[in-house]
């Protein structure tokens, strides 16, 4: 059956505040056994929070747009509760995160068969969570701020050829979901604003993201397993292919919530252009990540303006650190690099807390070619967040810096250095405190 969120009371002319009107279309969708609930091409429907709920389908026509409202009062679960304070120090030096947010705009728990598709929009409404701005870089006022659609414990998930825009946080945080299919769909979000990472599986299994536009700043698709949600294991069983990701930070990230396992993980068939990291695997915690398979891949990075982004141009960056003194550190391992073509400002960074931290790492056919595109200082290897005493590396760029790891191996690695960046460069491998290396 069919529900038109027009039919039930909804003005959709981008001033009033539709979120009653579209709640009750929601309701008696579900009510009634489930349909799809249709939003009207050619409408600007407004509104705060919406609890969505299972056998429902939410459908924009063409040209429709469901918007944020203004009032961060409209976004809240617990109306007694506080929103969130200011920041007392910036997001990009303190970003701890424990994957629960106090806002929520379409929300979802406990719930199974659940779509969002069509070729209309939602809008997050960015500038009403603006902090500090600068011609480079927007803060927000407070963190963490609200994501575009969070959605805990949901089974039989499909999100399809919807553009979603203007997140000013996690844009598709899924939180313990299983049997997740994203295709076709766009996020356009602002190059300027921290922390709207695109899509966050988070301790999520059987998940397939496919023919998607991301563009983003922070990450572009960050596997995640955050501490709040360890009672839904961990992240497995995916595929990412055939995507194109702008961005600031990295385009393929993993962690650095890092408390439960990634593992089985494909990214394939993946163009990664005007970002600062290519595919970062970021270890923090007592997780481990394994089995995980990068190939047919063009990465194109470059540098961003310091010290709001983190990461200095790398294609591929491989770190595992503690994030506190008691953390007791997973593992990297089982990974593959396949046939992948690079050009950047920096080379490959690989570095461990020791040598069992991070191994058995296979590079096949990997091309890189590193070339001037900024005139951001190269002197730098951005280990960011860790607990030493400097992190933030001086050194000289490279095409591979290599610390603690062992059982490395390089078959048929090319690189090529332009005129420009050799100005910049020492020697081009630089390995050291490393066991087992075959190149």
């Amino acid at each position: 059956m069919n529900y038109r969120v027009l039919e039930q009371g909804a003005r959709g002319d981008g001033i009033h505040d539709d979120t009653a009107a579209i709640q009750a279309c929601i309701d008696a969708c579900n009510y009634d056994g489930g349909g799809r609930v249709i939003f009207d091409g050619g409408y600007t429907f407004r509104s705060g929070m919406l609890l969505l709920r299972s056998n429902i389908e939410l459908h924009f026509e063409t040209g429709a747009v469901l918007k944020a409202g203004d009032s961060l009062e409209d976004f809240r679960i617990d109306k007694a509760g506080e929103i969130a304070e200011d920041l007392e120090v910036p997001s990009y030096e303190d970003c701890t995160y424990s994957g629960l947010p106090t806002l929520f705009f379409l929300y979802a728990k406990d719930c199974e068969y659940i779509s969002i598709t069509g070729n209309g929009c939602i809008d997050g409404n960015e500038e009403i969570f603006f902090g500090n701005v600068t011609p480079k870089f927007i803060d927000g006022s407070f963190y963490p701020r609200m994501p575009l659609l969070y959605l805990e414990h949901v089974t039989h998930l499909t999100i399809r050829d919807v553009t979603l825009q203007n997140s000013a946080f996690w844009t598709t945080h899924m939180v313990g979901c299983e049997d997740v299919l994203i295709d076709g769909i766009r996020i356009l979000n602002n190059l300027k604003l921290a922390n709207c990472d695109g899509i966050d599986p988070d301790h999520c299994r059987n998940v397939r993201i496919s023919n998607c536009h991301i563009q983003t700043a922070d990450d572009g698709i960050v596997f995640k397993n955050t501490g709040s949600a360890m009672k839904y294991g961990p992240c497995e069983n995916i595929t990412v292919s055939d995507c194109t990701i702008i961005s600031t930070s990295a385009a393929i990230k993993f962690g650095t919530e890092s408390e439960a396992p990634f593992r089985n993980i494909t990214v394939q068939n993946c163009a990664i252009s005007r970002s600062n990291r290519g595919i970062s695997l970021m270890l923090r915690d007592e997780g481990c990540m394994e089995n995980l398979i990068f190939s047919n891949l063009t990465i194109d990075t470059r540098l961003f303006s310091k010290p709001y982004w983190w990461g200095d141009g790398e294609p591929i960056a491989i770190t595992a650190l503690k994030r506190r003194e008691d953390t007791r550190l997973g593992q990297i391992r089982n990974v593959l690099f396949s046939n992948i073509l690079c050009t950047s400002e920096n080379g490959i960074l690989i570095y461990g807390e020791d040598t069992q931290t991070i191994h058995d790492i296979s590079f096949d056919r990997l091309t890189l070619s590193l070339v001037k595109k900024t005139d951001y200082p190269k002197e730098n290897h951005d280990l960011r967040p860790n607990i030493l005493p400097e992190p933030i590396l001086k050194g000289r760029p490279c095409a591979l810096f290599a610390r603690g790891a062992k059982d490395l191996s390089f078959d048929h690695l090319k690189y090529t250095i332009s005129d420009e960046m050799k100005a910049f460069m020492a020697d081009p491998i630089d390995i050291r405190d490393c066991g087992s290396i075959s190149l």
